[in-house]
Protein backbone atom coordinates (compact mmCIF):
# COMPACT_ATOMS: atom_id res chain seq x y z
CA UNK A 1 0.00 0.00 0.00
CA UNK A 2 1.38 3.31 -1.12
CA UNK A 3 2.06 5.93 2.21
CA UNK A 4 0.14 9.68 1.63
CA UNK A 5 1.93 12.57 1.71
CA UNK A 6 0.54 14.86 4.82
CA UNK A 7 -1.83 16.76 2.67
CA UNK A 8 -3.56 13.62 1.56
CA UNK A 9 -3.60 12.16 4.79
CA UNK A 10 -5.16 15.45 6.47
CA UNK A 11 -7.94 14.99 3.11
CA UNK A 12 -8.18 11.51 3.81
CA UNK A 13 -9.13 11.92 7.62
CA UNK A 14 -11.78 14.28 6.46
CA UNK A 15 -13.38 11.65 4.69
CA UNK A 16 -13.03 8.70 6.89
CA UNK A 17 -14.46 10.91 9.46
CA UNK A 18 -17.46 12.16 6.48
CA UNK A 19 -17.59 9.29 4.59
CA UNK A 20 -18.84 10.31 1.83
CA UNK A 21 -18.08 14.12 0.70
CA UNK A 22 -17.73 16.66 -2.07
CA UNK A 23 -14.82 18.51 -2.43
CA UNK A 24 -16.13 21.75 -0.81
CA UNK A 25 -17.57 19.32 2.19
CA UNK A 26 -13.97 18.84 2.67
CA UNK A 27 -12.80 21.96 2.32
CA UNK A 28 -15.28 22.88 5.32
CA UNK A 29 -13.58 20.57 7.80
CA UNK A 30 -10.62 21.48 7.38
CA UNK A 31 -8.48 24.06 9.53
CA UNK A 32 -8.16 27.44 8.42
CA UNK A 33 -6.28 28.73 6.52
CA UNK A 34 -8.52 27.55 4.09
CA UNK A 35 -6.65 25.94 1.24
CA UNK A 36 -7.96 26.58 -2.53
CA UNK A 37 -10.98 24.53 -3.65
CA UNK A 38 -8.16 23.23 -6.84
CA UNK A 39 -5.57 22.20 -4.35
CA UNK A 40 -7.92 19.68 -2.42
CA UNK A 41 -9.60 18.39 -5.82
CA UNK A 42 -6.25 17.87 -7.41
CA UNK A 43 -5.19 16.07 -4.25
CA UNK A 44 -8.22 14.03 -4.01
CA UNK A 45 -8.04 13.03 -8.14
CA UNK A 46 -4.53 11.93 -6.73
CA UNK A 47 -6.05 9.73 -4.11
CA UNK A 48 -8.34 8.71 -6.36
CA UNK A 49 -5.78 7.41 -8.89
CA UNK A 50 -3.57 5.79 -5.91
CA UNK A 51 -6.73 3.89 -5.23
CA UNK A 52 -7.62 5.18 -2.06
CA UNK A 53 -11.16 6.90 -3.39
CA UNK A 54 -13.57 6.30 -5.70
CA UNK A 55 -16.42 8.90 -6.66
CA UNK A 56 -19.87 9.34 -7.50
CA UNK A 57 -20.86 11.42 -10.48
CA UNK A 58 -23.86 14.39 -10.07
CA UNK A 59 -23.69 15.89 -12.96
CA UNK A 60 -20.66 17.44 -13.23
CA UNK A 61 -19.76 17.04 -9.74
CA UNK A 62 -18.26 13.95 -7.95
CA UNK A 63 -18.77 12.76 -4.34
CA UNK A 64 -16.04 11.06 -3.38
CA UNK A 65 -15.64 7.58 -0.67
CA UNK A 66 -12.67 6.29 1.26
CA UNK A 67 -12.02 2.77 -0.60
CA UNK A 68 -9.23 1.92 2.22
CA UNK A 69 -10.57 2.12 5.90
CA UNK A 70 -8.58 3.96 8.29
CA UNK A 71 -8.03 1.21 10.24
CA UNK A 72 -6.43 -0.64 6.95
CA UNK A 73 -3.92 1.78 6.71
CA UNK A 74 -3.40 2.60 9.74
CA UNK A 75 -2.29 -1.01 9.88
CA UNK A 76 -0.25 -0.79 6.75
CA UNK A 77 1.08 2.66 7.73
CA UNK A 78 2.60 0.89 11.04
CA UNK A 79 3.95 -2.32 9.84
CA UNK A 80 5.99 0.21 6.92
CA UNK A 81 7.08 2.57 10.10
CA UNK A 82 8.26 -0.46 12.22
CA UNK A 83 9.61 -2.70 9.57
CA UNK A 84 11.80 0.61 9.08
CA UNK A 85 12.80 1.66 12.00
CA UNK A 86 12.37 -1.24 14.07
CA UNK A 87 13.88 -3.64 12.44
CA UNK A 88 10.20 -5.14 12.42
CA UNK A 89 10.43 -6.03 16.07
CA UNK A 90 7.45 -4.53 18.46
CA UNK A 91 10.18 -5.54 21.39
CA UNK A 92 12.17 -2.75 19.59
CA UNK A 93 9.98 -0.19 19.57
CA UNK A 94 8.35 -0.76 23.41
CA UNK A 95 11.95 -0.70 23.70
CA UNK A 96 12.70 2.85 22.72
CA UNK A 97 10.13 4.08 24.11
CA UNK A 98 10.71 3.03 27.64
CA UNK A 99 14.47 3.67 27.34
CA UNK A 100 14.15 7.21 25.77
CA UNK A 101 11.70 7.93 28.89
CA UNK A 102 8.73 8.64 26.82
CA UNK A 103 6.51 6.75 28.68
CA UNK A 104 5.78 6.92 31.95
CA UNK A 105 5.54 4.14 35.29
CA UNK A 106 1.88 4.13 34.73
CA UNK A 107 1.59 3.65 31.43
CA UNK A 108 4.47 0.76 31.33
CA UNK A 109 2.38 -0.50 33.78
CA UNK A 110 -0.66 0.04 31.82
CA UNK A 111 1.26 -1.93 28.89
CA UNK A 112 2.49 -4.73 31.25
CA UNK A 113 -0.92 -5.18 32.64
CA UNK A 114 -2.74 -5.60 28.99
CA UNK A 115 0.29 -7.91 27.90
CA UNK A 116 -0.26 -9.92 31.27
CA UNK A 117 -4.23 -10.48 30.11
CA UNK A 118 -3.09 -10.97 26.41
CA UNK A 119 -0.59 -13.98 27.34
CA UNK A 120 -3.11 -15.48 29.57
CA UNK A 121 -6.08 -14.99 26.90
CA UNK A 122 -4.07 -16.70 24.34
CA UNK A 123 -2.42 -19.56 26.67
CA UNK A 124 -6.61 -20.26 27.16
CA UNK A 125 -7.27 -20.33 23.81
CA UNK A 126 -4.79 -23.00 23.15
CA UNK A 127 -6.41 -25.64 25.77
Amino acid sequence: MNELTKAEQQVMQQLWKLEKAFVRDIIAELPGPKPAYNTISTIVRILERKGFVKHEAFGKSHRYYPVVSKKEYTKGFFKGFLNNYFSNSMKNLVSFFAKDKSLSLSEMEELKSMLEDEIARQKAEKK
